[in-house]
């Protein structure tokens, strides 16, 4: 039974991540195609519609509104809208974070050094690994209270369970020479060392 278990779980390590990463990339092709794919059915004749077309119109969609946002011309229409919506009451609590999102993603390779790895020293005894999000709050109201040597660093948690931010000084941070998906992956899964890193 010890050997079938172990045999088991060697399956299972090896059939979830396939699994989990068809389905995320499944739901995603699902959640494009019925974006359009109901509106596509009510205009087009009887039978014409196949199965398909909602997604290759969202994908259409996408580099229409890239191609809008990078010309010169409908870029500043497009910058002045998304003022807007950070101003509506309502809009703007799910329209501000999701576009920060976004952008972070987003960012070039000119603009990674604003997002870093570190380690952030607590004490002398106790450091956590965490991602340097902002180092300027100029843009905030709070630049008037914060001290100047304050950065910004999300602190991932293990397991997908979220995370936090603590704003601390910049003499507590240690940069780590890491890709960031390095340190999210070792956040992920608790930092335990798996087969495929190498042992000293």
């Amino acid at each position: 039974m010890s050997r079938l278990q172990k045999i088991f779980i060697s399956g299972l390590v090896a059939f979830l991540p396939i699994a989990l990463s068809i389905y995320v990339i499944s739901a995603g092709i699902g959640i494009m195609e019925n974006l359009f794919g109901n509106f596509l059915r009510q205009i087009l004749p009887e039978g014409a519609y196949i199965p398909g077309f909602g997604f290759l119109a969202t994908i259409a969609l996408i580099l229409f509104l890239g191609f809008l946002v990078d010309n010169f011309v409908t870029a500043t229409f497009f910058r002045r809208v998304q003022e807007k919506l950070r101003e509506v009451p309502l809009i703007k609590i799910v329209y501000s974070p999701l576009r920060d999102l976004m952008n972070l993603f987003a960012k070039g390779q000119e603009q990674q050094t604003m997002q870093k790895v570190v380690l952030v020293h607590f004490t002398k005894s106790h450091s956590v690994l965490g991602l340097v999000t902002r180092e300027s709050f100029n843009d905030l109201e709070l630049k008037m209270i914060l001290p100047t040597d304050r950065i910004a660093v999300y602190i991932p948690m293990s397991y997908g369970l979220g995370g936090y931010t603590v704003l601390v000084n910049k003499s507590d941070v240690e940069a780590v020479d890491m890709p960031i998906e390095k340190a999210m992956s070792l956040a992920l899964t608790g930092w335990i060392q798996t087969d495929t890193e190498p042992k000293k």
